[in-house]
């Protein structure tokens, strides 16, 4: 066993006898699950190879002294480094509700599931394997689970309390204390306590420090560079923020705005382009051209449009009509009835309806057939999305369960709906305060550490979190000449889940090595 799980050993009897004196304290019988740790290795490219600990494992938080959540963790330690020279990084996914099993199965951790080379699912069954790209090779991992996904879940009155007080409290409280982590707020000071516990259990408060978050976990990790700084004492070297979600606004398009408009519409002409349908691209079009050009219409001609509407006069409306169709690869008459506002889903729908194909939202490179043709709205699954679900969740189960060894009836929640329906802004901003994001919080961040890195990532073909909506935000950040040396933007083939591509897996591996290696004195 190496110096990291040694540490994992002492640390964990520490904890244990905390949580013991904790709950005589209090005079309960609270037990919480028992975790695993199993070693291995993994060969790399090169004739390298690494061997680590594996230690699978609930972390409880507290109110007032009582158990209030178990948030379940997988963390990978490198054995026989010292913990000042191996840096360490809490990864997280979104949602809200989903686990951490899509970065971990899919990218970064040490077994992979396998997907076909252009990242859609192969067939059943899904089948784990060695990941020669995992982060392992320069950094520690913690994979976190967030409360009401994975095994995370609150401890009820039951367990806390006993049946007794349990069946006495009333059931209104009851529920309301079960969705008291599903929020802005007390999520992510969930996670600055689970991460200062973490480290102080694995004694990790030396090491370099890292976050790492994609979708509604790139949100987490902008607004974690301030508070787990400022809030919880947790200095950080650096946030990779992935496929983010950073400026709610952008994802809740109507008639009346333009923004989510603008920065979607360069993805859709590069979907487009992709699909041999684009009208302005040849076929030996360099994409990256086409993203270009389609930048530059979206921020002049067509913003103008749908900021002026019908106070533009009608030939000059018309002339942007034409030009978004053929960026589009749409009939000029699709764009001029929907007024230059082209949804995704519309547009996923429209662009081969001809040969019954759909593309998907989150990947528009990848297809579904249309099970309804005949039907005035698209009812069947997104392929990008829904039709990964069953590839990701053996995968994790089968890891956690067969590989890593941990004994457990509970349902691992791939992905829990029931979370991000419940999940609610801070309780008390204003009804009239409509904007939530994380870019203030990652610019702070940035000014209050000068030496934290930052790197801002998406997939190209993204309809969800389009990446072009984080290169706009960047240009407005305002960053002075040492900041803005300290953040990188770069963007991937491939979509939500750019990773799942391996060509685009291998590049997004390769550029974290060097971004690490920058980012650690």
């Amino acid at each position: 066993m190496g110096l990291a799980a040694e540490s994992h050993a002492k640390g964990k009897d520490v904890m244990a006898e905390k949580d013991k004196k904790a709950e005589e304290k209090n005079g309960k019988d609270y037990t919480p699950p028992k975790g695993s740790t199993q070693v291995g290795r993994l060969e790399l490219q090169g004739g390298r190879s690494i061997d680590y600990a594996a230690h699978a494992d609930w972390i409880v938080l507290r109110k007032k002294e009582k158990p209030a959540a178990e948030i379940f963790h997988v963390a990978y330690l490198k054995s026989g480094e010292k913990a000042e020279q191996r840096p360490l990084t809490f990864v997280f996914n979104g949602g809200p509700g989903a686990a951490s099993a899509y970065l971990h199965m899919g990218a970064l951790g040490p077994k992979r599931a396998l997907f076909n080379a252009d990242g859609t699912a192969p067939a059943p069954p899904a089948r784990l394997i060695d990941n020669p790209e995992t982060w392992l090779a320069f950094t520690d991992l913690v994979f976190v689970d967030p409360v009401g996904t994975g095994f995370s879940r609150t401890v009820s009155g039951k367990d806390a309390e006993g049946d007794k007080a349990a069946a006495a409290r009333d059931d209104k409280e009851e529920k309301r204390e079960d969705t008291e982590f599903y929020g802005v707020r007390r999520d992510l000071e969930s996670l600055g306590e689970f991460m200062q516990r973490c480290l102080s259990l694995y004694h990790r408060w030396e090491s370099p420090l890292f976050v790492a978050g994609e979708s509604y976990g790139g949100f987490r990790a902008a607004r974690l560079a301030k508070l787990a700084q400022q809030g919880y004492g947790i200095g950080l070297n650096g946030a990779v923020i992935i496929s983010p979600a950073l400026e709610f606004t952008l994802l809740d398009s109507s008639d009346y705005d333009v923004l989510p408009w603008v920065t979607v519409f360069p993805t859709m002409a590069g979907a487009a382009a992709y699909h041999g349908r684009s009208k302005t691209a040849g076929a030996d079009a360099d994409p990256k051209e086409v993203l270009r050009e389609a930048e530059s219409f979206a921020v002049t001609d067509l913003a103008r449009l749908l900021a002026a509407g019908s106070l533009m006069g009608d030939s000059e409306r018309e002339r942007i009509y034409r030009r978004a169709a053929r960026f589009l690869g749409l009939a000029p008459e699709f764009v001029r009835r929907r007024e230059g506002r082209i949804s995704p889903p519309a547009f996923a729908r429209a662009l081969l309806g001809d040969a019954r194909k759909v593309l998907g939202l989150y990947d528009a490179t990848v297809t579904v057939t249309d099970p309804y043709p005949d039907r005035d709205s698209f009812e069947g699954p997104d392929p990008t999305l829904y039709g990964l679900e069953r590839v990701f969740t053996a995968a994790i189960n089968a890891h956690l369960r067969s590989t890593l060894g941990v004994d457990t009836e509970r349902e691992y929640h791939l992905l829990s709906m029931e979370v991000n329906r419940a999940w609610k802004i801070d309780v008390e901003r204003h009804a009239l305060e409509t904007q939530m994001g994380a870019t203030d919080d990652l610019r702070y961040g940035m000014v209050l550490n000068p030496h934290m890195k930052v790197f801002l990532t998406h997939g190209i073909y993204d309809m969800v979190t389009p990446y072009f909506a984080a290169s706009r935000i960047a240009a407005h950040m305002k960053l002075e000449e040492q900041g803005a040396s300290n953040m990188v933007l770069r963007n991937f083939d491939g979509g939500h889940m750019f990773y799942l591509w391996d060509a685009s897996r291998r590049g997004f591996r390769d550029a974290m090595e060097a971004f690490y290696r920058d980012a650690v004195p």
